[in-house]
């Protein structure tokens, strides 16, 4: 998913330090899976819009 939306703006799409690339770590099936890494999963039922500030307000 690119663009507003994808999966680069998700909460669930993180950075995995041990194989160096970024994933989804929602526990997808096989092809929910698949659809994912043929860059096809299109309106993500697990979509999380990323709030990197969200702590920041908490301690506000």
């Amino acid at each position: 998913m690119k663009g507003p939306g994808g999966c680069e703006y998700c909460a669930n799409y993180e950075y995995d330090e041990e194989f160096e690339c970024y994933s989804c770590v929602m526990n997808l099936d096989e092809d929910e899976m698949a659809r994912f890494l043929r860059d096809e999963f299109r309106d993500c039922p697990y979509f999380q819009m990323g709030d990197e500030y969200r702590i920041v307000r908490k301690q506000i």
